[in-house]
């Protein structure tokens, strides 16, 4: 063998094992699905996702369905051929591991900081779904239970939930009418909705799962319109109002806003 074909041998055996090393090596990137979602006007897992006492509640036909997304974890490698994959497929997503998971170096402490800010998330929105209502946390307590998943993101569908099991539309009715409406974000206190991450795959959940109407926080209208699944209409929301007055609308065949 001649000097420049060992050289040649040898260079293609680095660039090989560079290529191997490259395939192999874990990188920060975490592989995210469609999750589940809960209808938070019924059960879960056999008990009531809202509970409420002090105060006269009222019976819902329709659905309210937060949504939610699934993520390898952050002490779970993945490689370049799995970021590969899920660039080309629709019902997976290739996500930085600290949008992810932005506290947390193992699966445990991932699922303490997702409990922490479900809780303070259920908290915010019993505040703006009483405070919606002019009604006082003194004279009706409301418990939420949602198992098994954490995180923020369903505060806006369980201030919507509270508000339709004690007021309806306001008018006698119930605010969804009948239907199965999905949706996501987060609530404040003062009942501004803030956006969340994964909305393209939460709106394949919730196609999966039975809703046509989708509520998304208005500033994430543009990525929703995108890769929104065949047949679903998306209602933007900045506010807890915004977000009744839109289903309201829908009701009575009022304008309703769109993305």
């Amino acid at each position: 063998m001649s000097s420049r074909a060992r050289a040649l041998t040898i260079c293609a055996a680095l660039v090989l094992a560079l290529l191997l090393t490259a395939a192999l090596a874990p990188l920060p990137y975490s592989l995210a699905y469609p999750g589940p979602t809960a209808n938070v006007l019924g059960d879960n897992k056999g008990k009531p996702v809202i509970t409420i006492s002090g105060a006269d509640t009222r019976r819902t036909s329709g659905q309210l369905r937060m949504t939610a997304i699934v993520a390898t974890g952050p002490d779970a490698p993945v490689h370049l051929p799995d970021l590969v994959r899920g660039w080309f497929r629709a019902d997976e997503a290739v996500m930085p591991s600290e949008s992810v998971y932005p506290v947390g170096d193992n699966t445990e402490e991932v699922a303490r900081h997702n409990a922490a800010e479900m809780k303070e998330s259920q908290d915010a929105a019993v505040g703006a779904a009483l405070g919606q209502l002019h009604r006082s946390a003194r004279d009706v307590e409301v418990t939420l239970r949602l198992a098994d998943i954490g995180g923020p993101s369903a505060g806006m569908m369980f201030a919507l939930g509270i508000i339709d099991k004690l007021d309806g539309d306001g008018s006698g009715g119930e605010l969804t009418g009948g239907r199965t409406i999905a949706g996501t974000g987060t609530i404040e206190t003062d009942g501004s909705v803030g956006p969340v991450g994964g909305v393209p795959l939460k709106m394949r959940a919730a196609h999966r799962d039975g809703a046509r109407l989708f509520l998304v926080p208005k500033a994430e209208c543009s990525q929703a319109v995108a890769e929104r699944p065949r047949g679903m209409r998306l209602i933007p929301v900045t506010t807890l109002k915004g977000a009744l007055d839109a289903l309201k609308a829908l009701k009575s065949g009022g304008s309703v806003p769109s993305c």
